[in-house]
C-alpha cells in the first residue's frame, strides 16, 4: 500500500523518457510531435498562410524603412532645400535679404529653365531641365551625386552635367557632344560628367505622370552658362531654402513670399509639394498604410483555420483528454500541450515568413531603384520588423486557440470519457426527408451531414469563402489597373500627341498646327499653374482650359458622357474634390502663379471621373478672360494621319514656339511599364499569395473533413462500398460547402476590392474597384482548381487507409 500511495503521489508529468545522452522528452510532448507528424499536411497549409502574412509584414516594413531612412540620408548629405521659391527675375542681392529671415538657415540662389535636347536619328524633340550650379564652389544647397566623368570646368562654358537616368537610357557617355536648344537657340555642349541629384528621385517631364529616362533629361551648366542663356546676370528665378531646426514652415513661405513679389514670385511651396518627394512620399505612405491592414487580413484567417484545427481535433480526443486529468495532469498542463501546438505552427510560419520577406523585399528594391534614382538602396530591416512578425503572428494564432482551450478546462475526467450526447437530427425536417428519397445511398449521407451539422458546415464556408474573397478582390484590383490604363488612352485622352508651347501664345499659333500635312484635327488648350484651397484644404496643380465641346481630351462624367465645359466656373476631378473637401455649389479659391498672379473665387460647377492625376477643368475662354488673357493657349491637342508622322515630328521639331511634343502611346507605355513592373508589381505579388492562402483554405476544409469521417469511410468500405463511392461521400460534402461559398465568396469579394483599390490610388493614379464577370470567374476557377488539388491529395489518402485501425476508433 506504501508502494502504491507514493506511486499516486508521484506526478505522471514529470515521467521522463532518456533518450540521447541527458535529453529528456515528456509523455505530452511525445504525443505533440506525433500529432503534428499526423497533421502534417494541415499544420503546414496553416503555417503557409501565417508565413504569408508575416512575409508581407516584414516585407512591406522593411521596404518603408528602406526607402524612409535612404531618403532622408540622401536628403541630408546632399543639402536638398526645404522650401522652393520659384520667380520671374530677382537680382543676386535678394538672397541676403531671404538669408536674413527668420527661421531660414541657409539660402541659395540659381537658375532653372526648360531646354529641348537634339539627338541624331530621333524625331521629336526631348524635354529637358536645366539647372544652375555655382561657378567656383561647391553648391550650399542641392549638391549633386558625380557617378561617373568629372565636374565642371569654371573656365569651359561649354561643358555640362547629366542626368545618369537619361544619359543611360540614351547610351550617352563623358565626352561626348549634346545639342542643346534653350529659347529658341542651339548650342552644342560637351558631356563631362553624369550625375544623381535628391532632388529628382522621381523623373518625368511636365504634363506627365510617368517616368521616362529616355525623354526626359536634367542638364545641369555652371551659372554664368545658364544666365547668359536665360538673360540672367546677376539674377535668379529660382531661390533654394533650408529652415532651421524650430523654424515654422508656414511662417517662412509666407515671409519669402513677401519679400520675393515685386520679382513676379511664383508661390514658394514646401518639400511636400515638390513632385520627387510628393511621389515618393505617397508611395513610402501607400507602404505604411497597406502594411497595417493587409498582414493582419491573412493572419486572422490564419487564426481561423487554427481554431477549426483544434477545436476539431480537442473533440475527437475527448477521451485522451479525460485519461489524463484522471491520471493526474493539472488543465494547465493539458492546455499547455495544445497551446505548444499552436505555437509551434504559428513560430514556424512566422520563421519561413520572415525568410521569405527579406528575400522579396530584395527583390523589391531592384524594381523601386528603376523609378526612384537613389544612388544605391539596400533592402534594411529594424530588429522591431521581425518582433512585431513574430507576435503579430503569435497572438493571432493565440487568439484562436484560447477560445479552444477554454472547452479543455471545462472538460472534467468523468465527462470527457463518456461519448459526447448524440447529434439531434430532427432539425432535417420533411423537407430533407423529400429531397433524400430521389437521392441514392452516398448523396443521401453527403446530404445528411450537410443538414445535420450545420455549424460545421458553416465554418468551412465561411473559411473557403474567404479565401475566394481575397482571390476575387486581388483579381478585381488587378483588372482596375487595366480599366484606368483604358479610361485614360481611349476614352479620355483621344489624341495622338500633345504639343506645349515655350509660354502663352496667340490662338493664331493653332492655324500654323493645323497647315502642317497630315494634321487631321488640333484642340487648343491653356495650362495655368495654380494653387487651389477650399479653408485650410490646399492643392498645388493646374487648371486645364478646353474648348467647349472638347473632342480629343475630355472630362467625362461617371456613365463615360463626354461633359461640356461651361464659363460660369470649374470642373474637379473626383480626387481631387474629395481632396480639397469641396462639393458641386461651393466656391473654391485659385491663387494663379503666373502672369500678374490673379486670386479668383470660382464656383465648383461640376466633377469628372479621372484615374490619373487630379485635373482642374475650365472652359479656355473664360479662363482667358478671368486671367485678363485674351485669344491665349498654352498648347494643343492633335490627331495626325499616322502615315505621316515621320514628317508631322520634324515639322514640330523646327518651331521655335514648341517646347515640347508627347506621344500619346509613349506616355501610355511609360505608365504600363510603371504598373507592371514599379511599385504597382506589388499587386502580383499579393494576387500570389490571396492564391496560394486560397489552395490553404479549401486544403485544409477537406483534411479536417477527411480526419471527422475516418472511421464512417472504413465502414463504408467493410459494408462492401468501392473507393470511389467512400471518396464521394467525402468528396461530395466539399464540394456541396464549395459551391455553398461561391456567391458568400464573390459577395465578400466585391465588398473587400473597395477597400484593396483604395489602398492601391495615389496622387499618381487611382484604382477603381471593378467586380466584373471576369473577376468572379478567375476566383471561381481558382476556388476550383484548389478544390480538385484537395480533393485529389484526400482521395488519395482514404484510398490508403487502414481499415482496421480506423475502426478501432471509438465515436
Amino acid at each position: 500500500m506504501a508502494t502504491f500511495a507514493r506511486s499516486r503521489r508521484t506526478r505522471p508529468g514529470s515521467t521522463r523518457r532518456r533518450l540521447s545522452g541527458d535529453a529528456t522528452v515528456s509523455p505530452l510532448d511525445r504525443k505533440l510531435l506525433r500529432d503534428l507528424w499526423r497533421i502534417k499536411g494541415q499544420a503546414a497549409a496553416i503555417g503557409a498562410v501565417i508565413a504569408v502574412g508575416v512575409l508581407l509584414l516584414v516585407m512591406m516594413t522593411g521596404l518603408v524603412t528602406s526607402l524612409d531612412e535612404t531618403r532622408q540620408a540622401y536628403y541630408e548629405r546632399y543639402r536638398l532645400a526645404d522650401v522652393f521659391a520659384p520667380v520671374t527675375r530677382a537680382p543676386d542681392s535678394v538672397i541676403d535679404e531671404l538669408a536674413a529671415l527668420p527661421g531660414v538657415a541657409a539660402a541659395e540662389g540659381r537658375v532653372a529653365g526648360y531646354a529641348l535636347v537634339d539627338l541624331e536619328g530621333v524625331d521629336l524633340p526631348i524635354q529637358a531641365r536645366v539647372v544652375s550650379l555655382p561657378d567656383f564652389e561647391a553648391p550650399r544647397l542641392n549638391d549633386v551625386f558625380l557617378t561617373g566623368g568629372r565636374s565642371l570646368d569654371p573656365a569651359n562654358p561649354d561643358e555640362i552635367l547629366l542626368l545618369k537616368g537619361f544619359a543611360d537610357a540614351r547610351d550617352i557617355r563623358p565626352g561626348e557632344s549634346l545639342d542643346v536648344t534653350i529659347r529658341g537657340a542651339q548650342r552644342a555642349f560637351r558631356v563631362v560628367g553624369l550625375v544623381q541629384a535628391p532632388e529628382f528621385l522621381y523623373v518625368t517631364a511636365p504634363g506627365e505622370l510617368a517616368p521616362d529616362d529616355a525623354r526626359y533629361a536634367v542638364i545641369w551648366m555652371s551659372r554664368a552658362t545658364a544666365g547668359a542663356a536665360y538673360d540672367m546676370e546677376g539674377a535668379f528665378n529660382e531661390a533654394l531654402i533650408s529652415l532651421a531646426r524650430d523654424a515654422s514652415e508656414p511662417a517662412v513661405l509666407e515671409a519669402v513670399d513677401r519679400v520675393v513679389e515685386p520679382y513676379g514670385g511664383l508661390g514658394a511651396y514646401g518639400l511636400e509639394d515638390h513632385l520627387s518627394d510628393r511621389y515618393v512620399s505617397e508611395e513610402i505612405n501607400g507602404l505604411r498604410g497597406t502594411s497595417t491592414i493587409v498582414p493582419p487580413l491573412f493572419l486572422a484567417v490564419a487564426a481561423f483555420l487554427l481554431y477549426i484545427v483544434v477545436s476539431r481535433m480537442v473533440q475527437a480526443e475527448r477521451e485522451q483528454i479525460g485519461l489524463m486529468k484522471a491520471f493526474g495532469y493539472t488543465n494547465l498542463e493539458v492546455g499547455a500541450h495544445y497551446f505548444k501546438l499552436i505555437l509551434f505552427i504559428a513560430i514556424g510560419g512566422a520563421i519561413v515568413g520572415c525568410l521569405a520577406g527579406i528575400a522579396a523585399g530584395r527583390g523589391m528594391v531592384v524594381l523601386y531603384l528603376q523609378y526612384y534614382k537613389f544612388p544605391f538602396l539596400l533592402f534594411e530591416l529594424r530588429p522591431s520588423s521581425f518582433i512585431l512578425g513574430f507576435l503579430v503572428s503569435v497572438c493571432a494564432a493565440s487568439a484562436g486557440g484560447l477560445l479552444v482551450l477554454r472547452g479543455v478546462f471545462a472538460l472534467t475526467p468523468a465527462v470527457a470519457m463518456r461519448p459526447p450526447a448524440p447529434a439531434d437530427y430532427s432539425r432535417t425536417g420533411r423537407v430533407g426527408q423529400a429531397i433524400a428519397r430521389l437521392l441514392d445511398q452516398p448523396s443521401r449521407m453527403v446530404m445528411r451531414r450537410v443538414t445535420r451539422q450545420p455549424l460545421r458546415m458553416g465554418g468551412a464556408v465561411l473559411g473557403i469563402a474567404a479565401g475566394m474573397a481575397l482571390a476575387a478582390a486581388m483579381t478585381s484590383v488587378m483588372s482596375g489597373f487595366g480599366r484606368t490604363m483604358d479610361l485614360n488612352f481611349n476614352v479620355i485622352d483621344r489624341s495622338d500627341l500633345t504639343v506645349s508651347f515655350t509660354d502663352p501664345k496667340s490662338d493664331k499659333t493653332i492655324l500654323e498646327l493645323q497647315r502642317i500635312p497630315g494634321v487631321i484635327e488640333v484642340e487648343p488648350v491653356r495650362n495655368v499653374s495654380v494653387v487651389l484651397r477650399n479653408g485650410l484644404m490646399t492643392h498645388r496643380g493646374a487648371v486645364g482650359g478646353r474648348v467647349m465641346n472638347p473632342r480629343l481630351n475630355r472630362a467625362v462624367t461617371r456613365d463615360l458622357e463626354g461633359i461640356e465645359m461651361r464659363k460660369e466656373g470649374v470642373i474637379l476631378a473626383n480626387s481631387l474634390a474629395d481632396k480639397l473637401e469641396i462639393a458641386p455649389g461651393e466656391v473654391l479659391t485659385v491663387e494663379v502663379r503666373e502672369g500678374r498672379q490673379p486670386v479668383l473665387h470660382l464656383p465648383v460647377i461640376g466633377t469628372t471621373e479621372s484615374l490619373l492625376g487630379s485635373p482642374a477643368y475650365m472652359e479656355i475662354d473664360a479662363l482667358n478672360r478671368a486671367l485678363r488673357e485674351p485669344n491665349r493657349v498654352s498648347g494643343a491637342s492633335l490627331r495626325i494621319d499616322s502615315a505621316r508622322s515621320d514628317a508631322i515630328y520634324r515639322e514640330l521639331k523646327d518651331m521655335p514656339a514648341v517646347a515640347a511634343v508627347s506621344l500619346k502611346e509613349d506616355a501610355r507605355a511609360s505608365l504600363q511599364e510603371l504598373m507592371d513592373s514599379g511599385a504597382g508589381a506589388m499587386r502580383y505579388v499579393m494576387a500570389g499569395i490571396a492564391f496560394i492562402i486560397t489552395f490553404g483554405i479549401v486544403y485544409n476544409s477537406a483534411r479536417i473533413a477527411q480526419a471527422e469521417r475516418e472511421r464512417d469511410l472504413a465502414s463504408l468500405r467493410v459494408l462492401g462500398f468501392s473507393k470511389g463511392e467512400a471518396a464521394f461521400v467525402l468528396l461530395g460534402e466539399l464540394a456541396v460547402v464549395m459551391f455553398v461559398a461561391l456567391p458568400v465568396g464573390a459577395l465578400l469579394g466585391y465588398a473587400l476590392s473597395f477597400g484593396i483599390a483604395a489602398g492601391f490610388s495615389s496622387d499618381l493614379y487611382q484604382i477603381p474597384a471593378t467586380f466584373g464577370r471576369a473577376d468572379f470567374g478567375t476566383a471561381v476557377l481558382a476556388v476550383l482548381g484548389a478544390s480538385i488539388a484537395s480533393g485529389w491529395l484526400v482521395k488519395r489518402d482514404v484510398d490508403r487507409l487502414e481499415l482496421v485501425s480506423a475502426l478501432k476508433t471509438r465515436e
